[in-house]
């Protein structure tokens, strides 16, 4: 299991997650099986607001899940078209996210959620 984490800074487990998937500068992958972690610069970064395309952005790799503050609907869209789940971060770094996680306690994205940009960090 890879769960992707959207990141402004690259602290590894300490990591906060950014605000908004589209925009966030690079993403923290977590492999849950093995522990390891790994770093993705993102390939879409200059798309137009409401275009993004998550697979150019992770540049190709696979993961599982994605945790992140804030996404818009095309993007939700798009993951779960290629079988990704979308979770709302509630904990303050990586790690808080992925015990949350594992326990269950992480709310999905509904396909249909539209970012108003109140709260969720979206730029």
């Amino acid at each position: 299991m890879k769960i992707c984490v959207p990141v402004e800074v690259n602290n590894g487990l300490d990591s906060r997650p950014f605000g908004h998937f589209g925009s966030a500068p690079m993403f923290v992958v977590c492999d849950l099986e093995s522990g390891d972690l790994s770093t993705i610069n993102n390939g879409d970064l200059g798309h137009e607001h409401g275009m993004c395309q998550p697979i150019k952005a992770l540049a190709g790799n696979v993961v599982d899940a994605v945790i992140v503050g804030g996404i818009g609907q095309g993007a939700i869209s798009k993951l779960n078209s290629m079988g990704i789940r979308v979770y709302k971060a509630k904990g303050e770094t990586i790690k808080d996210n992925l015990e949350l996680y594992k326990e269950n306690k992480l709310q999905e994205f509904p396909r249909n959620h539209t970012c108003s940009h109140d709260g969720c960090g979206h730029h």
